[in-house]
């Protein structure tokens, strides 16, 4: 597996020494960055299968337009020499030039606003390094017009090395058992580290029994709005310092247990240094719970802070498929209106629980509502996430004025949650019970089925009438926002995932509609899946989301 330590990766990030040449005045300054700090594996000895570590370079535009003209990015390579071996990384060479004194990166391009990416060198120690060594590897830039701020990385021989073992854990479980979570991990690295982090993320449905003063949870969401996408977050900080080829454990019990409403359900655990990850967006509260979960050897054979050699194997991830259902309940639609009278219609389902669903692993649609809109009635609005059809089911182009509509839901929908697309409709014609449809189900070709784990079907198609016998007055509807409207749910929230075993979130596969990645308040909004995610802290979800994202 290729060691990747990128800008958003590694811990602690910044832009190091000052401009090389006296800044004018008039002239921005763009400054380059790259990795505090990196660990390379020491030589082996025999030269083969050494270990790249892979460092990126990245310049950071802070005008807010376009920087048009020429620009060159230089990397001074001596320190390197009787270091490490020096490689062009990924996508590279057809921008970067590499002698045996420096490498030289030219931007023919411009620089955009924001970040940019430079360039990548692949390293690795050469016979005759020793572990300790630290050497200095610094990019400097020029362009006309600008100033570019230089950045260091600090390149090191050896380092510690967190590595965690995988948990025995049983997969299949049924609503509220539990079982222990076992957390052992080792330092293979050739120097210790002072104190560690263990994080925790789990999903809505699965929790950790017990509380302890040294453990941080994030705070359940009390606005009513969704948070990073369904998961929550456990720290668990301890001051120990782990040795080269020491193994710990640890000493007290860590219980998970599926909760009534759980279904498809993950975990993420990892260890890393402490203070190593990035600062999480998170609300962490700590419990005061009388006691402290500790660490004990588990068996030993035999400084500054460095960064680790392999941060790949820090964490690992699993999926639980618990046995539940989730009935999902079309709710049936009655107005009434004179013809040339535009009216609101809230057609939707709700959950009845009493699982939840998330689908992490693909980000697709957990389900889809097919909307058949009654004779006489003519579309004038539509929400976002909805496309158009024609009766058979067929796209149309033509958005307004559809006589069928299909409109797809988030990743996740809560156990209780109520899901709404806000419809506007002009009635041309006055037609005594015109008759139309909501029906609710996975997505099929031409409509919807019902899905597996709905206990009754059915309830997955309900009525739309316009001027029924028994249907209520609605008043010319005011301004809407598009888009399925959520009620509360009775949950937290928090970040996705991939896993190292067959995913039991993968659903068909199948997103016509787009979907919602997040909207309302459903337990929510991303990592590891769905469009756009919160930003959740942790090396260990950092490592998640390179991961998910073909990185690893």
């Amino acid at each position: 597996m290729r060691k990747r330590i990128s800008l958003l990766a590694a811990a602690g990030l910044v832009a190091v020494g000052l401009a090389t040449t006296p800044a004018n005045a008039a002239d921005p300054v763009f400054t380059l960055t790259s990795p505090a700090e990196i660990g390379l594996s020491p030589y082996t000895g025999d030269g083969g299968g050494r270990q790249k570590t892979t460092v990126d370079f990245r310049v950071g535009n802070p005008t807010g337009s376009e920087f048009e003209h020429r620009s060159t990015f230089t990397v001074d390579l001596s320190p390197l020499k009787g270091v490490a071996d020096v490689a062009l990384g990924e996508n590279s060479g057809h921008r970067c030039t590499l002698t045996a004194t420096a490498v030289t990166c030219e931007n023919f391009w411009g620089i955009s606003t924001g970040e940019n990416w430079v360039g990548a060198l692949d390293l690795t120690a050469v016979k005759g390094s020793k572990p300790g060594t630290v050497v200095d590897l610094t990019m400097t830039g020029a362009a006309e017009g600008i100033t570019i701020a230089p950045t260091t990385t600090k390149v090191r021989i050896g380092g510690p090395d967190l590595v965690m073992e995988e948990a025995a854990l049983k997969a299949k479980l049924a609503p509220g058992e539990r079982q222990p979570l076992p957390i052992v991990f080792g330092n293979t690295g050739t120097e210790s580290v002072k104190g560690v982090a263990l994080e925790l993320d789990t999903t809505h449905g699965m929790g950790l029994v017990e509380q302890y003063d040294n453990c941080a949870t994030s705070e359940k969401d009390t606005t009513g709005k969704p948070w990073n996408q369904g998961w929550s977050m456990t720290v668990c900080t301890f001051d120990n310092e782990i040795k080269p080829g020491e193994v710990w454990e640890i000493a007290d019990a860590l219980t998970l247990e599926a909760a009534p409403h759980a279904f498809l359900e993950g975990l993420i655990y990892g260890v890393h240094e402490a203070g190593s990850q990035p600062k999480s967006t998170q609300k962490l509260s700590t419990p005061r719970a009388g006691k402290k979960l500790d660490l004990r050897t588990r068996a030993a054979k035999a400084a500054p802070r460095a960064a680790d050699l392999d941060p790949w194997n820090n964490r690992h991830d699993f999926d639980f498929a618990v046995k539940n259902t989730a009935d999902l309940v079309a709710t049936p639609a009655s107005l009434k209106g004179k013809a040339g009278e535009t009216v609101r219609a809230e057609l939707g389902f709700r959950n009845e629980g009493p699982a939840w669903i998330a689908h992490f692993r693909s980000g697709e649609d957990v389900a889809r509502a097919d909307i058949v809109i009654p004779a006489g009635a003519k579309v004038t609005k539509v929400p976002e996430h909805c496309i158009a059809v024609t009766a058979d089911g067929t796209p149309r182009e033509e958005r307004l004025g559809a006589p069928r509509y299909f409109c797809g839901t988030p990743h996740v929908i809560g156990e209780k949650q109520v899901l709404g697309f806000p419809f506007e409709l002009k009635i041309e014609k006055v037609v005594a019970s015109a008759t139309g449809s909501v029906s609710v189900g996975q997505w099929s070709d031409g409509g919807t089925t019902p899905q597996a784990w709905d206990p009754n079907r059915a309830n997955n198609k309900a009525a739309f009438v316009i001027n029924g016998k028994d249907a209520t007055p609605t008043p010319t509807a005011p301004p809407t926002t598009a888009g399925p409207t959520p009620t509360a749910p009775a949950s937290p929230a928090a970040t996705p995932g991939t896993s190292t075993t067959p995913s039991p979130g993968a659903g068909s596969g199948k997103t016509p509609n787009g979907g919602l990645a997040e909207t309302g308040s459903a337990p929510g909004p991303l990592l590891i899946a769905g469009a756009a995610l919160v930003a959740a802290g942790g090396a260990v979800f950092l490592a998640l989301r390179r991961r998910a994202t073909g990185r690893a």
